[in-house]
């Protein structure tokens, strides 16, 4: 089942073919994860699809409210009992109509449901190996900052990581620096500092990363910084991890010929867990 503008319906009901982003990619969307009824987040959430939506001039209807999007979400979740544990989609694009200049800036919104097989987060050391996608490169600007529905580098750099048995590629922007992974925010332990890159090199204002960023800074003898990350970097570093909603943090055992430590990540991790 889907949620189609506050009316649940089957998931086979499709989207008119002149749906904008299918046609032009002229949508946002935002990954929410659910545990025990409650949307994890939700408030920074809200406040990251809000300015999403002001970038991209799209026009705000009235009713998006964070109550009535929450009340949505779990609506739908219940309705597919998986309000226990549950991954959201909330997808708005514009209107149809137009070519690449729209008929309009109203909007509509869908929501889809998947339920997860664990509430809180696990930890897994298994082996993660990593390397640099280099085929095409983030730009340093405010729309790499937020979720777009065009999502073609994470694509192609996906298929580059399954081709070349890895778990996962570091994408790079236009300065050759690093920026983040392809499902999330990299952070980098090198001594006794954490590092992740800043939001003006390009990586996603992750909703997750500003949750680690928070913990770590109460870890002892740990400093938080936000600087720039090169690739050389990587191979100096102790440990490497990978952040997002839905998986929480995932540690990586390996770049190229350099492999990692994950006690950090685990500290962390259940720092988390303890806070949801």
């Amino acid at each position: 089942m889907i949620n189609y503008n506050g009316e649940i319906l089957p998931s086979d009901n499709n989207l008119s073919s002149s749906n904008r982003a299918f046609l032009y990619g002229d949508g946002v969307f935002e990954t929410l994860k659910i545990v025990n009824n409650t949307i994890l987040f939700l408030e920074d959430h809200y406040f990251r699809l809000m300015a999403s939506m002001r970038i991209v001039r799209m026009k705000i209807p009235n009713n998006f409210t964070l109550e009535n999007l929450e009340a949505q979400i779990l609506n739908l979740a219940k309705a597919q009992n998986c309000e226990n544990s549950a991954r959201v989609r909330f997808t708005v694009f514009r209107n149809d109509g137009g070519f690449y200049l729209p008929n309009t800036n109203s909007v509509s919104f869908q929501i889809q449901v998947f339920p997860l097989e664990n509430a809180l987060y696990s930890f897994s050391d298994a082996h993660y190996e990593v390397d640099l996608y280099k085929d095409f490169y983030i730009a340093k600007q405010l729309l790499s900052t937020i979720k777009t529905t065009n999502k073609m580098i994470n694509i192609t750099g996906s298929i580059f990581a399954e081709e070349n048995d890895l778990q996962n590629c570091i994408l790079l922007n236009n300065d050759k620096n690093v920026v983040e992974a392809l499902n999330g925010n990299l952070f980098m332990l090198l001594g006794t500092k954490l590092i992740t890159p800043p939001i003006s090199e390009g990586c996603l204002n992750g909703i997750m990363r500003k949750q680690i960023l928070q913990i770590a800074k109460k870890v002892e003898s740990i400093e938080v910084i936000e600087e720039v990350i090169s690739p050389f970097d990587l191979q100096k570093a102790d440990e490497l991890f990978i952040t997002n909603v839905i998986s929480g943090i995932q540690p990586i055992t390996k770049y190229r010929k350099k492999e990692y430590k994950t006690d950090l990540a685990k500290e962390i991790l259940t720092n988390l867990n303890a806070l949801i």
